[in-house]
């Protein structure tokens, strides 16, 4: 009997691949900036078909295609950077949990140094 897996996560065997050959849910980012990257060549592309509307020349498809390059690699470098941020203060802070965990109730715990020198004098 298979378990249903629960509602926030994907299914399993079930990935969704983009080209057939990525498995867009194994990379963090992708899928958002590969949706945004799609909405903004549908903005672009419109945009400019309806700005253009009365000339001879159209190159909407050009302008979705720059339009789904520029937001996918715009987002998909924001998405990165807070990714990479938020990697390294877990760093950080689990380093400090680990120290905080091995100094305390030891001569080496900084607070306990500041709590001796406040109660002699």
């Amino acid at each position: 009997m298979a378990v249903a897996p629960e509602p926030g996560e994907p299914a399993k065997g079930k990935l969704f691949k983009l080209l057939g050959i990525f498995g867009v849910e194994n990379f963090p980012c992708a899928r958002d900036s590969i949706l945004y990257g799609s909405l903004g060549s549908v903005v672009a592309g419109f945009g400019h078909f309806f700005l253009l509307l009365l000339t001879s020349r159209i190159r909407s498809c050009d302008v979705g295609a720059g339009g789904f390059i520029l937001v996918t690699l715009g987002c998909w470098f924001h998405c990165r950077y807070n990714y990479a941020k938020q990697r390294i203060q877990e760093r950080i802070f689990r380093e400090g949990m680990k120290n905080k965990i091995l100094y305390e109730s030891t001569h080496l715990d900084p607070e306990r140094k500041q709590t001796k020198g406040n109660g002699s004098n």
